[in-house]
């Protein structure tokens, strides 16, 4: 290995480290807490370390959402091909995204909520964005019939996020979990065009 090499990758692994104490941070204590002199701290890197990685604490939030995003494509996969059937894969792969977003309420919030600068739905959009999304469309297709399957899986990720954002509010009577799943699959399912 060359000292170049050895420096690349000892540079990867310092942005790894303040990656991973930003989110444990945060899924301990809020994303507020998070701030680039605590986390300093927390890895014991200077301030200016932790700058010459990230421009700030949208950056290091946005590289935790992007690592959320590769998770979470990962997790929408293994529903997807375990589901059983087609017709078992838009319950699997809803049920799996609620449950992420339920086991990791920071993470789903640097993903969906916090203010990133990454673009979603671009030319630049991050792959595990794309992944993501790819997965959800993949296992919505078939539902969608005539219609935009892109638009169709946009619409229905917007109707599990709202049931993702409105459960970890306690906005929703948590014993008809199962019971809003199925109607919103249902849904989706109905007026093929």
């Amino acid at each position: 290995m060359t000292r170049q090499e050895r420096k690349e990758r000892e540079r990867a692994q310092r942005r790894q480290v303040i990656v991973n104490a930003a989110r444990e941070l945060a899924e301990a204590e809020g994303w507020e807490s998070v701030t680039t002199r605590r986390l300093a701290d927390c890895i014991e890197y200077s301030q200016p370390v932790l700058y010459s990685h990230f421009g700030g604490k949208d950056a290091i939030v946005s590289a935790v959402a992007v690592e959320g995003f590769s998770e979470l494509a990962a997790v929408l996969h293994n529903a997807r091909v375990t589901a059983g059937s087609p017709d078992a894969e838009p319950r699997a792969v809803a049920s799996a995204y609620l449950e992420f977003a339920r086991a990791n309420p920071a993470l789903y919030e640097a993903m969906f909520t916090r203010r990133v600068d990454l673009t979603f739905a671009g030319s630049d959009t991050p792959a595990p964005l794309h992944a993501g999304f790819a997965e959800l469309r993949e296992a919505l297709a078939p539902l969608a019939g005539d219609r935009d399957a892109e638009t169709f899986t946009e619409v229905a990720w917007s109707g599990l996020h709202g049931l993702a954002t409105l459960s970890q509010a306690g906005r929703l009577r948590p014993a008809f979990y199962d019971q809003r799943l199925a109607m919103l699959v249902d849904q989706l399912g109905t007026a093929r065009a």
